[in-house]
C-alpha cells in the first residue's frame, strides 16, 4: 500500500490550495479516509474524513472552509482548502483506514497507512 500526497506549497492568507492523495489500494473503495494535519510540537490532528458511503466530517476549525473528496475510480482523495488562515499551517497527512477499524474518526491511531506529507505554509 501507498498513499503519495501532492498539491501543497506556499499561500497567502484567504487564499486557496488543493491537495490531492494518490493511493495505491485494491479495494480502495472500501477504505474510510483521512486528512491529518500537523505541527513541530504538537500531536497530529485530523483535519476531515470521508467513508466508504461519502459520508464526511470535519474538525470545526475547517468546516465551511475545507472540503474532503475522493474518486474511486481513480483511487484518489482530495482536499480543497479555502480561506485558509495562518493557523493552517502544517504537514498534511493522507491517510487510510480498514473497513474494520472503528473508533473516533479525528484519532490518528485508528489509521493503517499514511503517505510522506506535504507541506502547507500560509502566510
Amino acid at each position: 500500500v501507498q498513499l503519495v500526497e501532492s498539491g501543497g506549497g506556499s499561500v497567502q492568507t484567504g487564499g486557496s490550495l488543493r491537495l490531492s492523495c494518490a493511493a495505491s489500494i485494491d479495494t480502495y473503495s472500501t477504505y474510510c479516509m483521512g486528512w491529518f494535519r500537523q505541527v513541530p510540537g504538537k500531536e497530529r490532528e485530523g483535519v476531515a474524513v470521508i467513508d466508504r458511503d461519502g459520508v464526511t466530517d470535519y474538525a470545526d476549525s475547517v468546516k465551511g472552509r475545507f472540503t474532503i473528496s475522493r474518486d474511486n475510480a481513480e483511487n484518489s482523495l482530495y482536499l480543497q482548502m479555502d480561506s485558509l488562515k495562518t493557523e493552517d499551517s502544517g504537514m498534511y497527512y493522507c491517510a487510510a483506514r480498514r473497513p474494520a477499524n472503528g473508533g473516533p474518526w479525528s484519532l490518528w491511531t485508528r489509521y493503517d497507512y499514511w503517505g510522506q506529507g506535504t507541506q502547507v505554509t500560509v502566510s
